[in-house]
């Protein structure tokens, strides 16, 4: 049997479910955007990195305002959403040269959103067979750069 280690996923395997508070208000209102991950500052939105990535560049856009559904979503924050979601995906198109972008939206546990109070928006580069034998068979993720080089690539076309 082989093992993959990947202890930097403990945190949220400790924490998942049992926070006390919004994981993306807490961090919107911190004071360290790289150590938050947010990669920019909308007027009704931001954009953050997915700590837990499904591929290099997966990113999210999440609303200031702590909504449950989308519908709740004032009008001038859908817009800026759609408007930064059109940004993010030629950011990734630029960087990454993906064959094509993922973007999605989980509303509500049983949908499968991890945060399930606050929508966001996800957007990440997909490659034809991204999920390849690691994935599928050996049920890991292999990731080719740091979080934190993908922060500052996304930070520099924002």
């Amino acid at each position: 049997m082989d093992y993959l280690w990947t202890p930097w996923r403990y945190t949220y395997l400790s924490t998942a479910g049992r926070a006390p508070s919004c994981i993306f208000c807490d961090l919107h209102r911190g004071d360290d955007d790289q150590k938050a991950l947010i990669v920019y500052r909308g007027v009704q939105n931001f954009i953050i990195l997915n700590a837990y990535p499904y591929n290099s560049g997966h990113s999210m856009i999440v609303p200031y305002e702590h909504l449950d559904q989308l519908h709740k979503l004032p009008a001038a924050a859908a817009m800026e959403m759609m408007e930064l979601s059109q940004r993010l995906e030629t950011a990734l198109l630029e960087i990454y040269k993906p064959d094509g972008v993922n973007l999605g939206m989980n509303v509500g546990k049983a949908a499968g959103a991890g945060v399930a109070g606050h929508i966001h928006l996800h957007v990440l580069p997909r490659w034809v067979a991204d999920s390849n034998f690691m994935t599928v068979i050996g049920e890991a993720r292999v990731l080719p750069e740091l979080l934190e080089t993908t922060y500052q690539r996304l930070k520099q076309k924002f």
